[in-house]
């Protein structure tokens, strides 16, 4: 069982950051989870875009969630990725990877982890648009997919074929994506007690200055 961390000390500029997002938009009409997500985005963005871009649906955000507080295993597909993540230990194989002809180093590395924790894990894609291809194609059985890989050549196609796929997931439309804010959605369902977004920010838990 995994210890979600809806209480936590946050660090003020943390919570005046959040004070101007919501000054400046107001998604109090979102289910909670889908709120949380969205803006634990936009917090480590500053990019109010998102808001448009986002595709979240709250089953699969309460999906995981629920996988996260039983113990679900958490893969990320590069390092950059599982440094963001916050309070629990992420899978990342792509240094042991290696590319080979007709697949590059992150899908290697997806096969890699999906050999360690099979299914019902959460996988957390912010930076290569193979690694969500790879996975998608692998019929994983994730309990949920973060797929916000970023990049010209074949983000938002990766992304797109996420949707088409019928996982549990999180993507967004666009191009645009990255470590951050992957490792930034999945935090936000770390933080969250599942039934209001991150208002009051109760106190017992790490102090940080710049949480994702």
């Amino acid at each position: 069982m995994v210890r979600l961390t809806s209480a936590r000390v946050v660090h003020p500029i943390e919570q005046e950051s959040f004070a101007v997002l919501r000054s400046r938009v107001d998604l109090s009409h979102l289910p909670p989870l889908s709120r949380a997500v969205l803006e634990r985005v936009v917090h480590s963005s500053a990019d109010l875009s998102y808001v448009d871009d986002l595709v979240l649906d709250e089953a699969s955000l309460a999906r995981g969630r629920a996988a996260l507080a039983a113990g679900a295993q958490v893969v990320a597909d590069v390092q950059m990725v599982a440094a963001g993540i916050t309070t629990v230990p992420a899978v990342c194989k792509v240094r042991q990877a290696v590319a080979v002809e007709g697949l590059t180093r992150s899908a290697a590395a997806v096969r890699m982890a999906y050999d360690q924790v099979g299914p019902g894990a959460v996988w957390v894609v912010g930076c290569a648009p193979t690694a969500l291809y790879e996975l998608i194609a692998l019929g994983v059985d994730p309990a949920l997919v973060i797929g916000l890989p970023v990049g010209f050549i074949g983000a938002a196609e990766s992304k797109q074929a996420l949707r088409d796929s019928g996982l549990p997931a999180v993507s967004n439309v666009s191009e645009k994506g990255g470590s951050a804010v992957a490792a930034a959605a999945l935090n936000a369902l770390l933080y969250s007690n599942g039934d209001r977004p991150e208002d009051d920010f109760l106190s017992d838990g790490p102090t940080s200055e710049e949480t994702p």
